[in-house]
């Protein structure tokens, strides 16, 4: 998977926090490629070692000595000092994400989202760091039912974990405003694609349902399936990570974007879409049914981006829109389901 902006003689130190989850690793890999020296900063909460091993065996050795790794946690603050040592450009992607976990549990999701998310921006404070890219959210958008979303125009959270991600947004303004620290926001639209984990209770719609249908596991849809999404691939939301870094506009940093391909999927077309395309592989899906129960607590009925801005302002073009990313992103969602243990609980949006 490669970005379709290359980077280009930018010489410095990254630091990737959450550098062994999906996006995190997809992250590494780019910079990897583009010859840049990186340091990663994970406690594997909720990341993986394989997504290292399989970066490591996508580089060359070279690229590979190029990274350094450091386990630790955003919610201490040491860890983000000691991860900060050299570093010019932050690309913050440490978070506990998921709605449904932040409504379970929303001390944890305040620990390390907002406590560890101020913890970051203190220790690049104190670095004296260039930029300080950091991973928000569509779920700030709350209850604003206006299609399609604008950065100037939010609503109120309806679940804790975009509560963090809207604090999120107002302590990088505030530290912007009070100290000599340039921040920029992106807010993500349902990012999917290679390294996205299919199992656990939180784990995102499209790989828990792949997982579910090719082993044979019942798929529940909260609600009638007309929710919608903005589905982004991977590649889109490292392409804007990389140019949101090295944006040289003075009116580009201190902003927030949406970071998004601008097209809507209900989750009934998604479900179409990925049994059309795995029923040549797997044809028990040939009279395979979702079925349907209640909304879920504090999701948002639809989700729909304008990304005028980022074009403007960051130079944003999207290299996949959502079928593409589906096509290229399957035989990874498909080999990781094979190899996994069967079970018979049902899955969930």
């Amino acid at each position: 998977m490669n970005p379709t902006f290359h980077l280009h003689n930018v010489g410095k130190l990254w630091l990737i926090t959450g550098v062994a989850g999906f996006i995190g690793s997809n992250l590494l890999e780019a910079l990897l490629k583009s010859n840049q020296r990186v340091t990663g900063l994970d406690n594997f909460a909720t990341g993986h070692r394989e997504n290292l091993h399989q970066v490591r065996a996508a580089v060359s050795p070279a690229q590979w000595s190029r990274f350094q790794f450091l386990r630790g946690d955003i919610r201490r603050l040491q860890d983000c000092r000691r991860a900060l040592q050299g570093v010019h450009l932050v690309l913050h992607q440490a978070a506990l994400g998921s709605v449904p976990r932040s409504v379970d549990d929303p001390l944890a999701s305040h620990a390390s989202n907002v406590t560890g998310f101020i913890n970051m921006l203190v220790a690049a404070r104190d670095a004296r760091v260039a930029r300080f890219v950091y991973a928000s959210s569509s779920s700030v958008y709350g209850d604003d039912n206006h299609l399609p979303k604008l950065e100037k125009r939010v609503g109120l959270p309806v679940s804790p974990y975009a509560a963090t991600k809207a604090m999120n947004e107002t302590y990088a303004a505030v530290f912007a405003r009070c100290y000599p620290v340039q921040t920029i926001g992106l807010r993500y639209f349902n990012v999917f694609g290679p390294r996205q984990d299919p199992d656990g209770p939180y784990a995102a719609v499209i790989p828990r349902w792949i997982s579910a249908m090719i082993r044979r596991r019942p798929v529940l849809v909260n609600g009638d399936g007309k929710t919608s999404r903005d589905f982004c691939y991977v590649a889109n939301v490292v392409q804007a990570n990389l140019r949101a870094a090295t944006a040289t506009r003075l009116d580009a940093v201190n902003q927030v974007y949406n970071v998004a391909v601008g097209e809507r999927t209900s989750l009934n077309e998604l479900w179409r879409l990925l049994r059309d395309r795995l029923l040549p592989r797997f044809p028990h899906l040939k009279n395979f049914k979702p079925v349907y129960r209640d909304f879920r607590a504090g999701d948002v009925r639809h989700t729909l981006a304008d990304i005028a801005k980022a074009r403007r302002l960051l130079g944003y073009r999207p290299s996949h829109g959502f079928a593409q990313g589906l096509d290229e992103a399957l035989d990874w969602y498909v080999a990781q389901a094979a190899a996994a243990p069967a079970t018979t609980k049902g899955v969930t949006q």
